[in-house]
């Protein structure tokens, strides 16, 4: 081919300087790990549209996500709701905590979650376990999540993709679960969560 050839057009400083710059902020992304959990309606398919729409979110990529789960709803008398679907996601972002958060209420308003009442039934619920290694006590966004470290239906996905984790303060993710056992998580080899493209 020759360099007469007049498809090929030099690409403008200005292009390269844009793409530059933004491969900058892309550059340093964090990993962070999501819980989700669904016990109304369609619940697969609920967790399904969840997972899509972080992947559609710029700025997000889905990099894991684990087995689906089902397990009875906490806090409440057995029997009263029905069961969760839940599963764990991890993503690198370059997202600061509070736009993720954001994202995460903004996905849970768009398959109409309804917060009438503490632990009530939810189409889906979006949940960031951790972000990197961060620790906060921001009563907005507690980092790593008050409560993660204390529930299977948590653990026992953010194990299964990432053997490895740490829940910042509390240990490891294996050691945790060898203390509390995986009574009331189970696991749903019927069903599967796909990774985006």
């Amino acid at each position: 081919m020759s360099s007469s050839d007049p498809t090929v057009q030099p690409v403008p400083a200005s292009v390269v300087e844009q793409v530059d710059a933004a491969d900058v902020t892309l550059s340093n992304p964090k990993w962070a790990v999501l819980s989700l959990g669904s016990n109304l309606g369609n619940r697969l398919e609920t967790l399904q549209g969840a997972v899509d729409a972080l992947e559609d979110t710029p700025g997000v990529r889905v990099k894991r996500v684990s087995p689906v789960y089902e397990t009875e709803p906490w806090g409440v008398a057995p029997g009263s709701q029905p069961a969760y679907y839940n599963a764990v996601v991890m993503v690198k972002t370059t997202l600061p905590p509070g736009s993720l958060l954001e994202r995460g209420h903004a996905i849970e308003e768009a398959f109409e979650r309804v917060r009438d009442e503490r632990w009530g039934p939810r189409t889906i619920d979006v949940d960031i376990v951790t972000y990197q290694d961060v620790v906060s006590d921001d009563p907005v966004l507690t980092l790593p999540h008050p409560r993660a470290h204390e529930r299977a239906f948590v653990l026992v996905p953010w194990y299964d993709v990432d053997p490895e984790a740490v829940v910042p303060g509390h240990g490891p993710v294996a050691e945790l679960l060898a203390g509390m056992g995986r009574e009331g998580v189970r696991a749903r080899a019927d069903l599967e969560l796909r990774l985006p493209e």
